[in-house]
This record gives C-alpha cells, structure tokens and sequence, in this order.
C-alpha cells in the first residue's frame, strides 16, 4: 500500500483503506504436506463476493507452488525498496534459525539475506517494522525438527520452544536487543498499530495463552507487559490436566480500535476494544469449534470463564472440525475470515479428522461500533471438497493489501 511494491491500489494511511472497496477474492495457500495425499501444495483463489455466482466458491486453475530450497519460511512484507522480505524458522536441515531472506519484487529471485551475516536470531517465526522509529520486531515458535511431527510436552521442560521478542535496527540491520517474556511461551504473531507514528504493539503468546504489550519505554530501549490472560481449562480426556487456549493468530483493525485473536484448541475467537493499549477490553466472542465442546472426547472439570461447554459447529449441514487458527479482516472492519488449520503435524496430534474432512473458511460478521462478532451462517469454503482430495487452508491474503500485512512508511 505504501511501500512500492507494484501491486494494490495503494492508499496513503490506515484510515484511507478503511474506505477502500470491498474484498472479493481472497488468496491463501493450501497444504497437502504430511496429509497421506500425494499432490503438491498449492495456491487457491477464493470468491467472497456475494454478488459472484461463484460466491464461497475456489476458482479454477489453482496455481501450483514451486518448490524452494531454502525451506521453513513464513511471513513475507514487501519493503519500500520494491523488495519481499520472508521471515526464516530455521535452516534447510529443520535447525534453528531466525534470519530473513530477501527477494526481488518483480522477479522473485533470492538476493540474499537481510541481517548481516553471521546476524541472525536463535529462533524465528513473524515479523512487523516500523521505519519511522527505525525498528523490526521478530518472533519465535522453535526449531522444525522440534515442531513438525507435533507437540512434545517434554519439549516446554527442556527449553525447546521460544520465549523472546528480539529487537532490531531497521536501518543497520541488525539486532539490538533480545526480550525474554517471563510468562509467555512461544511468542507467535506479532503486529505493530498500523499508525506509522506509534511505538507499540502486541504480541500472542500460544502456549502461555496471553497477549503481551511491547512498547518503547522512556529509556528508548524495549520493554513489554502482559495486558490480557485465558486461563486454561482443567480437564478430562485430553493429553494434559489443564489445557491452554492456545493463541495462533492475532490482528489489529485499521484504526487500531480492535485487537482480534483465536483459541486454537478452546475454539473461540475474541474481540477487544484496545482504545486503551494497557487496558484492552472484551467487547466480542464466538466459538467456532475447538477441543471443548460438547459430546467430544474432552469433559470440562473446571472453568474460569464458561458456564458449560459450548455446542459444536454446524455450517450449512458440515459440523465444522478443528477450531479457529489464521483470522483476516476486511478493510471496513465488518467481516473477520477464519480458517480451521494450523499445520499439518499438529492437525493430525489435535483435530485427526481434519486431515480427513480438510479445513474451512468461516465469515464472522463484526459490530464496528459497539463490538461483538456473529457467524455469518449462509458462508463456508469447504475445502473438503477439493479435486485432489481434502486440503488444510491456512493463511488469507487480499490482492490489494490487507490488516496482517501492510505496513505504512
């Protein structure tokens, strides 16, 4: 949008792509990785216009990935240079590795990494900058071999997964300073406010299941606090007493007044009024699916914060499986997208019949003035259905720009 990649409209502040038009496709990568489906990942295309005869529909030819040797890369911003910069989750041998690497934005060749050599963090996984205060913020999940065949409790014990925010030099490219988040474990996706001019942020933390502030302090260094909590739920049938929401998605509106992100494993997605960065406040939530609800394995022994498990999730005549992962959301704010994957080893580990059912996009329509969010029950991309078999959708990107990934200059 404000960058110069030779894509989108453009549109010079958050606020003026508030009142840009409204999405009608979306793209997002689907997985056929470690599914028993021998067919390569590829790239749908995804009709939401609700005027298309092809609405809630994937539009043919999907366009097939081609496969790239670098291996365990995530997120991906364009930069006013015209450049993409992709975060890394390691090397190509599933070692630990958080550096980023640099493509052309016309062509797409590899120009090499961005850190300085020898420069990067211990682990990696997302990123957000913010040029006007010359800083870069990254993330950590684990090492690949850690994570990919699914989750080891033991491997919390022996220090596996990541706890830190690392800091960087925009300019200079290189880190500055490491935050060691003392209660949050595995620190995932992390925004910036869209306002170029602000020095804060959030940070969901999934294992720890909290959201964490991070905020330049009066010292000018780095400093981050925790401003929201999901208790865990203490529990029967599930591989562990006490299971966590498990946070894998997090996202601001536009006008940075909502903070949005999902439970993963309790299922429910969540709404706050962030008005107040320190002090945010519940004003929305809505389960679509999850490990708790009811008639499932799992019984509910205690809980903080529900009076009794919810129902599960029936679209259009598909009870829904797994829970709420990657959210994205209109321009307007109006609509949250949400799909039901979040890597195939883990989908295997926590929501088996995903691999055999695929996952699903679900439309959530959101109350931009008071808060408060409802399922849109006439909206589901099954991707059940796919010619080659069930595929695992992930991530939604719009053609001209969106709230996870614009980043204003």
């Amino acid at each position: 949008m404000a960058t110069k990649c030779k894509c989108g409209p453009g549109y010079p502040s958050p606020l003026e792509a508030m009142k840009g038009p409204r999405e009608q496709i979306i793209y997002l990568p689907c997985i056929y990785r470690n599914t028993g489906i021998e067919a390569p990942d590829y790239l749908a295309t995804v009709d939401v216009d609700p005027k298309s005869p092809q609405y809630c529909q994937v539009i043919e030819p999907q366009e097939v990935y081609a496969k790239c040797s670098l291996g365990n890369l995530h997120t991906s911003h364009c930069l006013a240079t015209g450049e993409v910069m992709i975060s890394s989750l390691g090397d190509p041998n599933g070692n630990a590795k958080g550096g980023f690497v640099l493509l052309d934005g016309e062509t797409f060749q590899v120009k090499g990494t961005w850190e300085q050599p020898g420069g990067a963090a211990p682990m990696g996984y997302d990123f957000w900058y913010q040029p006007r205060h010359n800083v870069m913020v990254s993330t950590e999940w684990a090492a690949p071999n850690v994570f990919k065949d699914g989750f080891n409790p033991a491997h919390v014990k022996e220090g596996l997964y990541g706890k830190n925010i690392h800091i960087w030099d925009w300019q200079r490219h290189e880190l500055k300073q490491t935050l060691t988040i003392e209660d949050g474990l595995i620190p995932l996706e992390i925004r910036f406010l869209h306002d170029p001019d602000a020095i804060e942020g959030f940070v969901g933390c999934a294992l720890s299941s909290n959201i964490q502030r991070f905020y330049q302090n009066e010292k000018a260094t780095w400093s981050v606090e925790k401003v929201i909590q999901v208790p865990p739920k203490k529990v029967k049938g599930w591989m562990l007493p006490e299971m966590p929401g498990l946070i894998t998605d997090i996202l601001l509106s536009l006008d940075d007044r909502f903070l949005y992100f999902s439970n993963w494993v309790h299922g429910d997605v969540r709404q706050y009024d962030i008005s107040d960065p320190r002090r945010p406040r519940l004003t929305g939530q809505i389960f679509l699916g999850g490990s708790i609800v009811k008639g499932g394995p799992v019984q509910v022994l205690e809980d903080q914060e529900l009076n009794c498990q919810p129902e599960p999730l029936v679209v259009k005549g598909k009870r829904v499986a797994g829970g709420p992962q990657m959210i994205q959301l209109s321009l307007d704010g109006k609509r949250l997208y949400v799909t039901t994957s979040l890597y195939s080893g883990w989908d295997k580990q926590f929501y088996p019949d995903l691999i055999r059912e695929g996952s699903v996009i679900l439309q959530v329509d959101v109350d931009t003035e008071k808060g408060g969010l409802k399922l849109n029950p006439d909206f589901l991309v099954d991707f059940g259905k796919e010619p080659l078999g069930p595929a695992l959708a992930h991530e939604m990107r719009y053609p001209g720009g969106d709230c996870t990934s614009d980043i204003w200059t």
